[in-house]
């Protein structure tokens, strides 16, 4: 119960965030553009280094174990919210096929983790991400084009998540004391991540007429397969993990619960796809997630 509240508490904190990046939009204080510029810090410095702090630790068999355990239940889960989201939603339904496949676990599943669990959690959640980044930037392409050309494997491996996340293994595996200065700021622009994620979801949503966020069937169906189907189902296949575990399934689970990714409306617009719809599948998912995701988490709780 106490981690239900938790998690709640830090929804509602995060939805806080949100309002303050609609009202900044709506008062014209961030454009559009502004909002892009904030998404690209994320993307490119904040969220890496909030996975690169989680490296910053002595090495373990225990912590070890732990990685690899987080890694094979992250790829798991992500390859059945891929198959499911797949037999889902129409070929020509790309952009539902890609955001209820793939949740926001950078944005919002790396801040509730270390809200919620502590930033020990975070060391088990970039496995998560890790593996998402890939698998956007090869299957979500694929199903948002349907043109095998455009997949690159150079950009995956310039990915700035795939980078902090090897080059946080190598802090981890390799008996390395980084300066005093340099891990304070990699704290402080770590714990950025929350705040200037919702606040960029906020001005997504400003860009939206509330109206239209509840009219959308499709909208509605791509949100509950995300929020509640792929949760459900994930909970069913961690019920094969070792309960000592824990810890680590509610670390995967809470990224595997998390609402549809925001990287769906900057493919969209990329590959000419209906933005305005991924972008009110993102909205909605996000506000609906306060509700649902430590209700999912709370249920998982239980069973573990």
């Amino acid at each position: 119960m106490e981690i239900v509240l938790l998690l709640l508490r830090q929804s509602l904190i995060m939805f806080v965030y949100l309002l303050i990046g609609y009202f900044l939009y709506k008062k014209k204080l961030v454009s559009k553009q502004g909002s892009a510029d904030m998404g690209r810090m994320l993307l490119y410095v904040i969220m890496p280094v909030a996975i690169l702090k989680s490296y910053i630790r002595d090495f373990s068999t225990e912590l070890l174990e732990g990685l690899a355990v987080s890694f094979v239940l992250a790829l798991l889960s992500l390859i059945l919210a891929v198959v499911v989201s797949r037999l889902l939603f129409k070929k020509e339904e790309g952009v539902e096929r890609f955001g209820a496949a793939f949740s926001n676990a950078g944005f919002i599943g790396i801040p509730l983790v270390q809200m919620a669990l502590g930033t020990e959690a975070v060391f088990y959640v970039a496995s998560f991400v890790a593996i998402l980044n890939i698998l956007q930037w090869t299957y979500g392409i694929l199903v948002m084009t349907g043109d095998r050309s455009v997949i690159s494997p150079r950009k995956i491996c310039t990915n700035p998540i795939v980078i902090s996340f090897l080059a946080g293994l190598l802090l981890f595996f390799a008996p390395i004391t980084l300066p005093e200065m340099l891990t304070d700021i990699i704290g402080t622009l770590s714990s950025m991540n929350g705040p200037v994620a919702m606040i960029v979801l906020g001005v997504y949503l400003g860009q939206v007429p509330l109206k239209s966020l509840f009219t959308d069937r499709l909208v509605y169906k791509c949100a509950a397969v995300r929020l509640l189907l792929i949760p459900a189902l994930t909970i069913v296949l961690m019920l094969a993990a070792p309960s000592t575990y824990q810890i680590i399934k509610l670390t995967v689970l809470i990224a595997a619960a998390a609402p549809v990714g925001s990287n769906v409306a900057i493919f969209a617009q990329l590959y000419d796809q209906d933005y305005t719809r991924a972008v009110k599948e993102v909205c909605l998912s996000t506000l609906l997630c306060i509700v649902t995701l430590p209700v999912v988490v709370g249920v998982a709780n239980m069973l573990f």
